[in-house]
């Protein structure tokens, strides 16, 4: 439903991490506020339609390469953790509470012959 109306009405979806970087909790920081307005406004002004986006593996996210006031190692997240095998560890286990909370849903059957269904899941994490 949320796709359609997005579609209809020509809306643009935008996820950001306002939250911890570097690091898990207790290890990381916070994404400094000024970074994050800056984002914000790479939004509101359009420029991150005409972006250039690496694909992250794992969750496939499109992140921008750069945004104007914001250092582009915090854009991709692997490049903040100093650690890089608590950072890919950390990745896969996200991924895997993804995939087993998803795993509850799908003897449900959403959309036509559960098309829907089928495709939500192969957009989930990859790995």
């Amino acid at each position: 439903m949320l796709a359609e109306k997005m579609q209809k009405h020509g809306t643009t979806g935008w996820l950001v991490n306002t939250g911890w970087s570097s690091g898990s909790y207790g290890v990381g920081r916070r994404i400094k506020l000024q970074h994050t307005r800056k984002i914000i406004d790479a939004i509101h002004d359009g420029s991150l339609l005409n972006a250039q986006y690496s694909k992250t593996d794992v969750f496939g996210l499109e992140i921008p390469d750069a945004i104007d006031g914001v250092p582009s190692e915090i854009l991709h997240p692997e490049n903040t953790w100093p650690d890089k095998k608590a950072y890919r560890d950390t990745l896969l286990k996200l991924a895997g509470l993804f995939r087993n909370n998803f795993d509850k849903f799908v003897n449900y059957k959403i959309g036509k012959d559960s098309k829907l269904t089928a495709e939500i899941q192969a957009a989930g994490p990859q790995f």
